[in-house]
């Protein structure tokens, strides 16, 4: 049974399991949460929005609400979000774009204070949001990237899985899987750290170092380098996943920083 505060406002048609909703929480008709979530004092959830279970919202967290975008007609759109995840305080999370459209977040996320998703973003499992990170709209971040503090990313940027972006980073180009990127779309190594506490086996962990080396550090364009890649004979999913991350990017991959470039070799 739902144990929800008296000052709470809670929609008559608002999907409700058995959950915990604080002081003065605005729950929309339309909106559905599932068992064991808690959504915490002045926290805000909007139509169209599907929370899973066991999640937590806090303080003035503000889930689903309309895009920011001058174009915004009021299409009925949706937020989809699965279980476990965390919204910290004053994170805001804004649904789809267009008619039918969502942005959805899949299991395990922690976003923190005041980071914000913009629409129609893809959120995969295991990531981490720090303060003020800023994705704007049509981002995809793949399973267990973490964006540090206050990086804006730019949108229909794609963030490869387990990539690690420093604080204070600008990225408007495709960041490649596994990858390390500061500043302005530069990529410094391969998360070296993320790597060694990932459950990725060390021959995968040898080719997907084979692979940085041979976009990032042979001298050739990425045409040649992903030529050269093919002939390193069968690669590991985790190796193979790099290679058709680069072949599908629109935008461009991000540039290896050419001065000043922390070693990639220990893994």
């Amino acid at each position: 049974m739902a144990k929800i505060h008296p000052t709470a406002i809670v929609g008559k048609n608002a999907g409700l399991g058995e959950v915990e909703i604080g002081p003065y929480a605005i729950i929309e008709d339309g909106a559905s949460i599932g068992s064991g979530t808690i959504v915490l004092a002045h926290a805000y959830i909007a139509s169209g929005t599907t929370i899973g279970r066991d999640c937590e919202v806090h303080m003035g967290a503000v889930i689903g609400h309309a895009p920011q975008h001058l174009h915004f007609k009021g299409a009925k759109s949706f937020l989809k979000i699965g279980d476990r995840n965390i919204f910290r305080e004053y994170t805001s999370i804004h649904r789809g774009m267009e008619e039918g459209s969502a942005t959805v977040i899949g299991n395990d996320n922690f976003f923190m204070g005041f980071s914000h998703v913009a629409h129609d973003c893809r959120i995969g499992n295991n990531v981490v949001l720090c303060n003020g990170a800023l994705i704007a709209g049509h981002a995809d971040i793949e399973d267990a990237a973490f964006i540090s503090g206050n990086v804006t990313v730019h949108q229909f940027v794609r963030i490869g899985a387990l990539a690690m972006i420093g604080g204070l980073a600008r990225v408007n180009k495709d960041v490649v899987p596994y990858t390390l990127i500061e500043g302005d779309s530069e990529a410094c190594s391969l998360n070296v750290v993320g790597l060694k506490r990932s459950s990725i086996g060390e021959d995968a962990k040898a080719q997907i170092k084979k692979v940085y080396r041979m976009l990032y550090r042979s001298g050739l364009n990425v045409s040649n380098a992903l030529a050269g890649i093919s002939k390193l004979g069968g690669l590991a999913p985790e190796a193979a996943h790099m290679v058709e991350f680069v072949k599908r990017s629109e935008r461009g991959i991000c540039k290896h920083r050419k001065t000043g470039a922390p070693s990639a070799e220990d893994l």
